[in-house]
């Protein structure tokens, strides 16, 4: 077993339903996205969720082709930029807002420049899920 242990299993799998029954942005009794801000990508994500971060954690843990992920892969995918790369639409910040101050530069924010944080992340979840062949040129 990959994670050793069916204790850690189970405790994956029912994390992960968590998610996977809400197609992992829609509210559960009306099919509603739950918050809009859950579909814009950003790096890192820290505490705040997206459907980029969810789908990591998914492909980690080899739930990335349940149906459910469809809908998020689909949103995921529509985003990709034309230089094959996809942007970070939000940044959210280590302290106040107001500072606008990061220790680290995360590639900055641009709906129309890819940024490499987030792209190495969205190509890592396309290929896990089948959905792109990084090995062609």
């Amino acid at each position: 077993m990959r994670y050793g242990d069916k204790k850690v299993k189970n405790t994956i799998d029912r994390a992960a339903e968590v998610f996977l029954k809400r197609d992992l942005y829609k509210n559960l009794h009306t099919g509603d996205i739950i918050k809009l801000k859950w579909l814009k990508l950003s790096y890192p994500p820290y505490w705040h969720y997206d459907i980029l971060s969810s789908l990591k954690v998914l492909a980690e843990t080899d739930k990335i082709k349940d149906k459910r992920c469809k809908d998020a892969l689909d949103i995921l995918e529509n985003k990709r930029l034309d230089d094959g790369g996809f942007p970070a639409e939000l940044r959210y910040y280590l302290g106040s807002a107001k500072s606008n101050i990061s220790p680290v530069h995360w590639g900055g924010v641009n709906k129309r420049k890819s940024n490499p944080w987030v792209t190495i992340d969205a190509l890592y979840v396309l290929k896990k899920a089948g959905r792109i062949d990084l090995t062609q040129n």
